[in-house]
């Protein structure tokens, strides 16, 4: 196992010690901290959506921006803004950063940002820098974004647009732990009340830039290539499986943006699985996470209850390996 591989288990088994029954969540975090990507967490409140955001913080040791949206968040509040300072007989203006400048950005219920709070972060994450009074300061090198949102409250909130959605690697589920992780969660909080006796041992965040590099050269095949850009064509070419219900319930299919992190998801899955290429698996262990949150369902759908993760289930089943 390579060093930086080590590295990563060791982060996961940290994260997944302080946040019980979310190994999964945990799993497709890594993977979006790998690839250098953007997660959407969707979940109810009490999940633990925030807690996973700080102890992978804590765990690696980095600056961590935690930006609470109201609908009377401004943009300047999120960038920063110029501050007039005035020292002795002189006088100029000096940018204050705000707290989208850090590694790790905690966006909790992104969904109460009004339009113009939306772009400022939509130029964050796909520019990886903001621009405060015609000037553009860069983000560092290790940035990631892991916002949040409640499914069921909406009153007060405002959708995110689909160029932003778009923007985000994954979207994931946060559901309810079963009983047996409830129990140990009640035994972890109460030893946490008398003792935090969280690890006091770190990631060196230099292991993810290593990471990066040994799945930016993990091996994929052509057959592979093919497969995943048949999934993308599929939610957009929905006539190519006329005995599937994919026509009637998918409006508008995703962008080329899903093809690109479904490749970098599927590597760094692969990876962190230890093997040494991508097989059809790795493909599929992703699927749901990078392309559901890309298309756009038909009114039919909405109105039988079909959900995205239904639609990527059927596509799973339509598409065959090359």
């Amino acid at each position: 196992m390579s060093e930086s591989r080590e590295a990563i288990a060791n982060l996961q088994r940290m994260v997944r010690q302080s946040v019980i029954g979310q190994e999964a969540v945990i799993d497709k975090l890594l993977v979006c901290l790998i690839c250098d990507g953007h997660v959407l967490l969707e979940g109810l409140p009490g999940t633990a959506k925030t807690r996973a955001v700080k102890c992978l913080a804590e765990a690696l040791d980095v600056k961590l921006g935690r930006i609470q949206f109201t609908p009377d968040l401004l943009p300047s509040d999120v960038t920063g803004t110029e501050v007039y300072h005035v020292h002795g007989d002189q006088e100029k203006l000096t940018f204050e950063p705000g707290p989208i400048f850090a590694n790790l950005i905690l966006g909790d219920e992104i969904n109460r940002a009004p339009a113009k709070v939306q772009s400022a972060l939509l130029e964050a994450m796909a520019e990886r820098q903001v621009t405060v009074a015609g000037q553009s300061y860069p983000l560092p090198p290790l940035f990631m974004v892991l916002a949040t949102q409640n499914p069921i409250e909406q009153e007060g909130t405002y959708p995110l647009p689909e160029a932003q959605m778009d923007r985000f690697m994954m979207k994931l589920a946060v559901e309810y732990p079963g009983e047996e992780a409830e129990i140990e969660i009640i035994r972890l909080v109460r030893t946490e009340e008398l003792v935090d006796d969280r690890s006091q041992e770190k990631v060196d965040p230099a292991a993810i830039m290593a990471a990066r590099g040994e799945v930016h050269s993990h091996y994929v095949s052509e057959n592979i290539e093919r497969y995943i850009a048949a999934l993308v064509m599929g939610t957009r070419e929905t006539d190519r499986y006329p005995a599937s219900s994919l026509s009637q319930w998918i409006e508008v299919g995703s962008s080329p943006r899903a093809s690109i992190n479904l490749d970098r998801a599927a590597r760094a899955w692969s990876w962190m699985q230890g093997k040494e290429y991508v097989d059809p698996d790795d493909v599929r262990a992703v699927a749901e996470a990078v392309l559901g949150h890309r298309l756009i369902l038909s009114y039919e759908a909405l109105a039988e209850g079909i959900a995205p993760r239904d639609v990527v289930a059927e596509l799973l089943k339509q598409v065959a390996v090359a």
